[in-house]
């Protein structure tokens, strides 16, 4: 505006007398059009002039302020949501016999949607919704079964897509449980699920496991990498591309090609480490450590069912890695505190420098009912009432008919603890934090 105003000064400054009188002249006569004389010419194009200098001189000082946002990367208000990309993750997700009975409906099909409810608003928030399947989906053809040895109804993926879930892994230790028609049924039902960004492996041909999968969110390229580090003894692979197994040599390939694909930013999801253990062990700092000198930007670890701790690494390249090394767990029926209450982590991806921002980990508890008998005698089948809460809605009232034997303030300063054990200092977060 002060580029306007000179333009103002500058014209208004010859023709301020000769327009003062005119218009005195203008007033004697007041409205009566017969006697109201004719005004010059001159002061009226002066007028317009001045008119015209002023809508310049503001579209210039707007148009230079729009200019000097875009070249200093400054976000305009109100565009915050399309600078960043918003990512939740979610742990594993079991299909243990008490979880198919409390999904079983009337009429011999399932609903697992249910147990999961008050996710849907925070599901809703979220741009890419990472879930962890880590059990075979091959439907009742081939025979539902719960813990040692996992089949669930494909109702169980279909409600997993429902809620939201859009980046999905499968590979686990539990991938050849049954055979490969368990997996080719699994993958197909995946394949069904509308509005996917990926899932990654499980795969039915040999084709299927060599590839990287690929999805664009906000104009921005990403690639996404799915690896088990490990099988189950009495579950050894049959063959050579049902599910990707990890090594240096075949994640470096598939890195390699996604870099030269053009992505921008690289996202592992891993299956490894001590199953019912908070420790990251040696293998699983190796592993992290080769992925991050890789140039992979994030890493979403499970396996060992309980929250593990999370960790920036620096890569080979001076880049930066962020480590979730175990999300823990989400929808199950497991016993020990640890595996009932763990967390989503929340995390946006710049659009421009593609850097990771925490905002925080909001902490999750999963419910179930049985008595004290029930639970000294191990009645796994007995547990009932099940549902999956934010862990800021539990009571002790909810965690006492669980037998836990532990309180929601010692459960939160695990979590914190724990994930805050490298000094990244994540805030535990609410709901309302998210809006």
């Amino acid at each position: 505006m002060l580029y306007s105003s000179k333009l103002m000064r500058f014209v208004c400054s010859g023709v301020t007398s000769d327009w003062s009188a005119t218009i005195a002249r203008s007033m004697q006569y007041g409205r009566h059009r017969r006697n109201r004389p004719s005004i010059p010419l001159k002061p009226i194009l002066i007028l317009l002039a001045i008119v015209v200098v002023v809508i310049i001189g503001v579209k210039l000082f707007s148009g230079s302020d729009t200019k000097s946002a875009k070249s200093t990367g400054q976000t305009a208000v109100g565009s915050t949501a399309s600078g960043k990309i918003r990512l939740i993750a979610t742990g594993d997700w079991i299909a243990h016999d008490s979880v198919n009975t409390a999904a079983k409906q009337a009429n011999g099909s399932y609903n697992y949607l249910p147990l999961v409810s008050d996710f849907k608003p925070i599901f809703n928030q979220a741009d890419i919704r990472f879930c962890n399947d880590p059990i075979l989906n091959g439907g009742e053809s081939l025979g539902i079964y719960g813990y040692p040895k996992f089949n669930s109804p494909t109702e169980f993926v279909t409600d997993m897509g429902q809620l939201g879930c859009n980046l999905v892994n499968t590979a686990s230790n539990h991938s050849f449980d049954f055979t490969q028609a368990n997996i080719d049924n699994s993958v197909a039902a995946w394949a069904k699920v509308p509005n996917m960004l990926a899932m990654a492996g499980e795969n039915r041909s040999q084709a299927e496991h060599d590839t990287v999968h690929y999805f664009t969110e906000k104009g921005v390229k990403f690639a996404y990498l799915a690896y088990t580090t490990y099988s189950n003894q009495d579950a050894p692979a049959q063959n050579n591309y049902g599910v990707n197994v990890f090594s240096e040599a075949f994640a470096a390939s598939q890195i390699s090609q996604a870099k030269a694909n053009g992505a921008q930013i690289i996202i592992a999801s891993m299956r490894w480490g001590t199953e019912y253990s908070t420790t990251v062990n040696a293998e699983q700092t190796q592993d992290a450590q080769f992925l991050a000198d890789q140039g992979v930007n994030l890493i979403l670890g499970h396996g060992s069912h309980e929250l593990q701790p999370t960790q920036q690494l620096t890569g080979s390249g001076d880049n930066k890695t962020l480590v979730w090394y175990s999300i823990g767990n989400f929808l199950n029926t497991q016993e020990p505190p640890e595996t009932l209450f763990n967390g989503i982590p929340v995390m946006d991806f710049d659009t421009k420098s593609h850097a990771i921002t925490i905002v925080g980990f909001l902490p999750t508890y999963m419910h179930y009912e049985w008595t004290a008998a029930q639970a000294k005698a191990d009645d796994t089948n007995a547990r009932n009432h099940l549902h999956m809460y934010l862990l800021e809605d539990a009571t002790q009232q909810m965690i006492d008919a669980q037998q836990l034997n532990t309180t929601i303030a010692a459960q939160k300063q695990r979590l914190s603890t724990t994930l805050n054990a490298d000094g990244l200092q994540i805030p535990l977060i609410t709901s309302k934090q998210l809006q």
